[in-house]
């Protein structure tokens, strides 16, 4: 399993997250900003536990984050 983590409030709206990941992440119409889908808010923090498999294009949505809001913890 996997644990990715997003910091939604400093998102910036640049869409990579969605590009690289479109079955994790989304662009919300109401603000402008990405959404982690299935996630949990706690404190700001929006994280949601994956499988293995969609680890790689969320490692990569992490790195091209210009704003560095998303991590990608192994478990």
């Amino acid at each position: 399993m996997i644990k990715i983590i997003q910091q939604r409030e400093k998102c910036i709206g640049c869409n990579y997250c969605v590009e690289v990941a479109p079955d994790r992440w989304a662009m919300s119409k109401k603000d402008g900003k990405s959404v982690l889908i299935g996630s949990k808010d706690k404190k700001g923090f929006h994280a949601v536990d994956v499988s293995e498999i969609e680890l790689e294009a969320n490692k990569k949505a992490a790195e091209l984050c210009p704003v560095k809001i998303i991590q990608v913890i192994q478990k």
